[in-house]
């Protein structure tokens, strides 16, 4: 991805909010969303704390050559015929201060608040893959249940994942019911199957399949970036309890397809450029990945720089009017995969990807206590309780919690840009 015109920091807009230091949605990003209420729009852009609906009218005005189809997953994610860099720069010149009167006039007419909108999933997600791509959190687990041998020894030649459940991805700001599952705590008695009581959220980071390939055909590791769209936050919701009962031997099942929840902005690969950064650094004595899965470019900028955080706000906080307290935060530089890995590896066996299909890293962990993304590492399977500003202690979620993620990109001689929120509060079993 290249760096230009549009990620130039002093870049500013007409629309003022867009200008404050503080927004995610500066006119250096640009990301995408779906709203419920524009029924007419190709497809909405986030600018400040603004919504742009990206309609026939504005669409003109901008200089868009687009058509309208049917099919929501006709890139991106409507239907332009235009390259997404070209596009990128026509929506750019018209948002900044140097756009015409004309152009902001009719725009204008198309901009609504953020806080007033309905936000639907930006595709029609047909499958969802969940990765374990960050090595902390494979080691902090791993050492959990097999302290001599935390690692699996295909970890380190292989990007580990596994299918998730398409239809219950949620938008953020859905609450969560607490699942119900077989629960085998005690050993020497057989399961019952009641609430889950070691609920769980993972920080995780999104990519959206932007072009498919062809059912038998892979996609080699030098054009892997040109099939993906953006990224988003996710929270891949589990039920810890009912995890450690059913994993074996295939792996997660019930534990975690109840929910899984997603921010509703899809930041494009283009705003992110300024934000590139090398592949995780091996050990020296860490093989290398094979060859369908290397390339030097990959190896120079494959790696993203985004911070991530993760905050929790129990109904005692609310009904106290304590702020959401910060339990952690990671980057995706500490991703032992790439992103462009991922989608390599998916397809290699010629499986056929989707446009509109969901990626997610798997819980990004970094080094320090503080730089774990999920309770089960936090809390190191509940033995160590977390504090709260309220008295309260936390192992796992108790039903009214929220979990409030973010993300956000920042480098030393370009404009702050993020992804937005990621929220889900916890709601009783039936």
């Amino acid at each position: 991805m290249m760096i230009n015109e549009t990620h130039d920091p002093n870049l500013k807009s007409w629309v003022d909010s867009a200008n404050d230091p503080d927004t995610d949605f500066p006119i250096q990003n640009l990301p995408y969303c779906r709203i419920a209420d524009y029924p007419d729009a190709v497809s909405t852009i986030a600018i400040g704390d603004q919504l742009l609906e990206i309609n026939p009218r504005t669409a003109e005005a901008m200089g868009l050559d687009l058509f309208f189809a049917d099919d929501t997953n006709r890139l991106p994610p409507g239907g332009y015929r235009m390259s997404y860099g070209l596009m990128r720069k026509k929506i750019s010149e018209s948002l900044s201060i140097h756009a015409s009167p004309e152009t902001r006039e009719v725009l204008t007419w198309s901009l609504s608040p953020q806080s007033e909108a309905k936000f639907l999933s930006v595709f029609e997600i047909g499958d969802y893959t969940d990765f374990y791509c960050s090595i902390y959190h494979a080691t902090n687990v791993g050492s959990m249940f097999r302290p001599d041998n935390p690692l699996m020894p295909n970890y380190k030649y292989v990007p580990i994942g596994y299918h998730g459940r398409a239809s219950s991805i949620v938008i953020s700001g859905t609450d969560i019911k607490r699942p119900k599952g077989q629960n085998r705590s005690n050993a020497e008695k057989p399961p019952v199957f009641i609430p889950a009581k070691n609920l769980d959220y993972e920080m995780e980071l999104g990519f959206f399949v932007g072009q498919g390939n062809e059912l038998g055909q892979s996609i080699p590791i030098n054009k892997a970036e040109e099939h993906i769209f953006g990224v988003c936050l996710v929270n891949d919701w589990s039920a810890r309890d009912i995890q450690a009962w059913e994993y074996q031997p295939l792996g997660p099942f019930l534990a975690k397809n109840f929910a899984t929840t997603i921010s509703p902005f899809v930041v494009t690969m283009e705003a992110l450029a300024p934000f590139r950064t090398k592949a995780f650094e091996r050990e020296a004595e860490d093989p290398q990945p094979l060859e369908y899965l290397n390339d030097s470019d990959n190896q120079k900028f494959g790696g993203l720089d985004i911070n991530l955080e993760v905050f929790i706000q129990t109904e005692k906080m609310r009904d106290e009017k304590i702020e959401p307290h910060l339990l952690s935060r990671s980057n995706t530089k500490d991703l032992y995969w790439t992103i462009g890995q991922m989608l390599t590896h998916h397809a290699s066996n010629g499986c056929n990807l989707q446009t509109g299909d969901l990626m997610a890293t798997g819980t990004v962990s970094g080094k320090s206590k503080q730089e774990r993304g999920c309770l089960l590492e936090l809390t190191w399977r509940g033995t160590e309780p977390l504090d709260l500003p309220t008295g309260e202690q936390r192992r796992f979620l108790e039903d009214g919690d929220e979990i409030i993620m973010r993300g956000y990109c920042e480098r030393e001689g370009f404009r702050r840009i993020g992804l937005g929120k990621c929220r889900g509060r916890i709601i009783p079993a039936e």
